[in-house]
């Protein structure tokens, strides 16, 4: 086998696996924001589950005419890291999509486990002090 048969086939083979871990490592963004005297949502969930994204298109909706007076945190749990891991414990996610809502002094107003309407999860985020 020549050098050049040899390379074509370690490109082959590493090639996706490099792509895969740089795609999963641009998705690990997710950073829970230190907050005080503000009220925060906390939304855990999968790029692979299809519940979540119908409930980040209810935040994606409602977000914005929140965005200064509630904080709002995404938690992607496909690429577990320590601060997730404790975050995950925190709270006890046992499932996705799940939705954290924190008062301002930190205590939990609600938690949402499933995908609800816009005005319905609206009504939960104007509940927020």
């Amino acid at each position: 086998m020549n050098k050049k048969t040899l390379f074509t086939i370690l490109a082959i083979l590493i090639l996706p696996v490099l792509a895969f871990f740089g795609l999963s490592r641009s998705q690990n963004n997710s950073v829970i924001a230190e907050v005080s005297g503000k009220p925060q949502i906390i939304k855990f969930s999968s790029t692979m589950c299809s519940e979540c994204k119908e409930v980040e298109k209810v935040f994606d909706e409602l977000m914005p005419k929140y965005q200064d007076n509630i904080a709002y945190t995404e938690i992607i749990v496909d690429n577990r890291d320590d601060m997730k891991n404790k975050l995950i414990k925190k709270y006890n996610v046992q499932m996705v999509p799940t939705v954290i809502m924190l008062n301002s002094d930190g205590t939990q107003a609600a938690r949402i486990e499933t995908t609800l309407p816009a005005e319905e999860m609206d009504k939960y985020i104007r509940g927020l002090h």
